[in-house]
């Protein structure tokens, strides 16, 4: 069988020696777009804990956000969501959701924001991890400590294993090792966390139009008949770039990523255990088991 190893971490060696942080009280979820805010605010109530949803406007969805206590923030109000999330005794925070990036001459700029400006202008040059990166440590200096799903959340990252019926083959597991090497070969240049190989050829590598907007061009890719490999092969990776910080941005997988595979034809998806999301998980596998497409968390230090 195929051995399939994830990249070496020295980041994120260091983080799991240092162990979780201690979290307490009210935590602060700065909220994209998507499913996954409320996932992990769900989670974070269910420990006991206080989730205060910060969604941003223009991307965060009402019906997601409002069943929680929350504030509405625009991009570039770094002031305003300090105030908010002091007076509702947040010491921790948390990036989740989707949002892409904006022109900078469209982010909102409050007071505090304009005196960062030197500092965020910096970050906008270069990839998401980048940019990601900046923000946090802005915000630490600021005293909001910014942690990950997997400290708050951890029955929603993807474990070990096959998580429905079908298993994976070992062409499947070899085209999951060549899209490990793309993603771990690309992860200096700041690029995308996914990728489709079929019978070791990659297809399609994600860029700045996300996952579904690649499985989509697969599509249009087949009915080019410029892939024409059979219907049933071929697999989606999906692994955070070596060397990415943990807390934020991680791959995320849900029922409509299932669907959309399914769509482009492949036989399976594959993603990185313990650093992967997953919205809704027991629909999630439901929904893979009626597409006939496997659904595997592969360790870091081989699949079995």
């Amino acid at each position: 069988m195929t051995s399939v190893t994830m990249p070496s971490d020295p980041q994120l060696a260091a983080s799991a020696s240092r162990g979780a942080p201690s979290i307490g009280g009210s935590i602060a979820l700065i909220c994209g777009g998507g499913v996954f805010p409320g996932a992990v605010a769900d989670a974070i109530a269910r420990r006991g804990l206080r989730p205060v949803m910060f969604a941003i406007r223009g991307w965060a969805d009402p019906k997601v956000v409002e069943r929680h206590a929350h504030h509405w923030i625009a991009l570039g109000q770094a002031g305003r969501f300090l105030r908010l999330a002091r007076g509702e005794h947040c010491r921790d925070g948390l990036f989740i959701g989707t949002l892409l990036r904006p022109p900078i001459s469209q982010i909102r700029l409050d007071w505090h924001t304009i005196r960062l400006m030197p500092r965020i202008v910096r970050a906008f040059r270069g990839g998401d991890d980048r940019l990601l990166s900046g923000m946090a440590r802005l915000l630490e200096e600021d005293g909001i400590r910014i942690i990950g799903v997997a400290d708050v959340a951890p029955e929603i990252v993807v474990p070990e294993g096959v998580l429905g019926r079908r298993q994976p083959s070992a062409r499947d597991r070899a085209d999951i090792a060549r899209a490990l090497q793309m993603i771990a070969a690309l992860g200096p240049f700041d690029v995308g966390q996914a990728a489709v190989v079929a019978d070791d050829r990659v297809l399609a590598v994600e860029a700045a139009e996300g996952t579904d907007n690649m499985l989509d061009r697969l599509v249009e890719l087949r009915a080019q008949r410029r892939v024409t490999t059979a219907a049933g092969t071929g697999v989606l990776v999906k692994a955070p770039k070596p060397g990415q910080d943990r807390r934020f941005d991680l791959p995320a997988i849900g029922p409509q990523t299932i669907a959309n595979a399914a769509r482009a034809g492949l036989g399976g998806i594959a993603v990185a255990a313990g650093s992967t999301i997953i919205a809704e998980p027991a629909v999630t596998i439901a929904a893979a088991d009626r597409a006939a497409i496997f659904l595997v968390g592969v360790a870091r230090d081989g699949a079995r």
